[in-house]
C-alpha cells in the first residue's frame, strides 16, 4: 500500500461507530422531529415553509390589530367585533350583529384616528355584521327554600282565598317541601 492510501486509511473510521464525529455540536441536542400527534403552535406551523411566510404575516397582522381594537373599544364591543385585512387602505371590521354595526359606526370617526395614531395605514372602515355561533344558554337559576320558608309559604296560601296566586303559592310551596325531603 502506498503511503497516501495508509494516511486516508488511518484518517476515515472503519465504521460509522468509529466516529466521534458528530452533525450536531458536542452540547446540543438534535432538533425535535415533527409529530402530527402532538398539539403546536400556529407561528410554529406557518414558520416550516416559504409558502406560509405569507399567510402567518397575514395572521400576525390580524392578532395585533384585534389587540389594538381590545384596547380601543369598550368592553362590549371590543369582545364582539373581528378584525379582517387591510386591503388598499380599508380595513374591514366584522360586527356580531346589527346593533355592535351600528354602534361600530357612531364611534368610526374616533376609531380610525385612534388607529392611525398607532400606526395602522388605514384610511377608512369597512363594517360588516358576521352573525356569530349562539353562545350555550345559561340554565335558569335554581331557587333554593329552607323548609321553614316553604312553611311558611303553605301558611299564606292556606290563608288565602281561592285565587291563582294561592294556587300558585300552594305548588312552590309543596314543590320545595318535595325537594327538602329528598335531601
Amino acid at each position: 500500500m502506498s503511503q497516501g492510501a495508509q494516511r486516508y486509511n488511518q484518517r476515515v473510521p472503519a465504521s460509522p461507530t468509529d466516529s466521534k464525529m458528530s452533525r450536531y455540536p458536542p452540547n446540543s441536542r438534535p432538533p425535535p422531529r415533527f409529530d402530527p400527534r402532538k398539539p403546536q403552535a400556529l407561528t410554529e406551523v406557518l414558520g416550516r415553509t416559504s409558502e406560509f411566510l405569507a399567510l402567518r404575516a397575514g395572521v400576525e397582522q390580524v392578532t395585533a390589530l384585534q389587540r389594538d381594537l381590545v384596547a380601543l373599544l369598550p368592553d362590549y364591543l371590543g369582545s364582539n367585533v373581528e378584525p379582517g385585512f387591510i386591503k388598499d387602505g380599508v380595513l374591514a371590521l366584522f360586527a356580531g350583529h346589527n346593533a355592535l354595526a351600528a354602534r361600530l359606526r357612531h364611534i368610526e370617526p374616533r376609531l380610525l384616528v385612534d388607529l392611525q395614531q398607532r400606526g395602522w395605514a388605514v384610511n377608512a372602515l369597512k363594517i360588516r355584521v358576521r352573525p356569530q355561533a349562539m353562545k350555550d344558554v345559561v340554565p335558569p337559576k335554581q331557587a333554593r327554600m329552607s323548609a321553614a320558608g316553604a312553611d311558611a309559604l303553605q301558611t299564606l296560601a292556606e290563608t288565602l282565598e281561592p285565587s291563582p296566586l294561592q294556587e300558585a303559592l300552594a305548588k312552590m310551596a309543596a314543590r320545595h317541601h318535595a325537594k327538602a325531603q329528598k335531601k
